[in-house]
């Protein structure tokens, strides 16, 4: 088992779109780690970029968005992955590596653009050692340090898609559940796979309203691994819960996907009926709204490993 480390260049990152032409940055075996470092927000989401890192500016001078405005580093492909696996995730290690975090409000964009029309970006301070944030209103923030966008390759005909929507191949999940301890399985489209990661949130609440969460730079250490079996649509099991997903431009639609994968994720574990996984899901599994601000809004369906294990 190997440990590999991808950094953030202009060769090495991709803004805004996912696309399966995208060639790999770097090639690993499964079952191989690897540290990736990522940046995050550019002119257009910081009023002020005097304070990033060089290695961050250079990204912004260098390299122009497109379709959406996250960046992220990548891809890694895995060798022996096929279309038709599925990737593990295992999230080992999320670092801050900033003292800042930003935010923005957009016309037209987020929960309630009626009631907030008017552009707001604000900075704000990270203290790394309390592992909290200062709002300047005088509320403290815990942090829950997550990546927003853990991505595989979409499929060939897609073309490049915007990095703004989750879908089947993962992307802009923003699950602040996804925690060290987590392996996130995400369906393979492309040989190697070919995984990408970034938008860093130093914190966020379930739903992300305002459009952002408190968006930072992060640093990663994954572990991927190929499993040669299929998998429809991404699941997750975190150090506490198994979870399943719906992402739909309907709220409604989106309960309605997760709840039938978590049924039929019960029936592969348990051997219950689809029935019974139904009623189990009635008394314990909970729905929560992971966003609703990403085109695709998100539910995640979460149940207690210490009932299922």
């Amino acid at each position: 088992m190997a440990t590999h480390t991808l950094d953030p260049t202009p060769d090495t990152v991709h803004w805004g779109y996912l696309d399966a032409k995208l060639a790999p940055r770097l090639t690993i075996d499964s079952g191989d780690k690897v540290v990736i470092d990522t940046v995050s927000g550019g002119r257009g989401e910081m009023a002020d970029v005097s304070h990033i890192r060089a290695a961050h500016r250079t990204v912004i001078d260098q390299v122009k968005p497109l379709l959406g405005p996250h960046i992220l580093t990548g891809p890694v492909a895995v060798r022996g992955a096929e279309p038709g696996d599925t990737l593990e995730v295992k999230i080992l290690k999320v670092e801050l590596t900033e003292d800042w975090g930003w935010n923005i409000i957009r016309p037209l964009r987020g929960a309630l653009p009626e009631d907030f029309p008017h552009l707001s970006q604000r900075l704000l301070p990270i203290d790394r050692q309390r592992m909290t944030t200062q709002l300047p209103w005088g509320a403290t923030v815990p942090l829950q340090p997550f990546f927003g966008v853990m991505a595989v390759a979409p499929r060939p005909n897609y073309g490049a898609v915007s990095t703004v929507e989750p879908r089947e191949f993962g992307g802009n999940i923003d699950n602040k559940e996804f925690v060290a301890g987590t392996s996130l399985f995400l369906p393979v489209f492309v040989p190697g796979a070919n995984f990408s990661t970034g938008d860093g949130h130093a914190v966020q609440g379930d739903g992300e309203v305002c459009l952002s969460a408190l968006e930072t730079c992060l640093k990663g250490t994954f572990q991927l691994i190929v499993h040669k079996k299929p998998l429809a649509f991404p699941r997750a099991i975190t150090p506490t819960h198994y979870i399943a997903m719906g992402f739909d431009p309907d709220l409604d639609d989106a309960a309605k996907q997760a709840l039938r994968d978590m049924i039929a994720w019960l029936v592969e574990l348990k051997g219950w009926s689809a029935e019974e996984a139904y009623v189990f899901c009635s008394l314990a599994c909970d729905l929560h709204v992971t966003q609703v601000v990403d085109g695709n809004k998100g539910i995640h369906a979460m149940v207690k490993r210490s009932l299922i294990d």
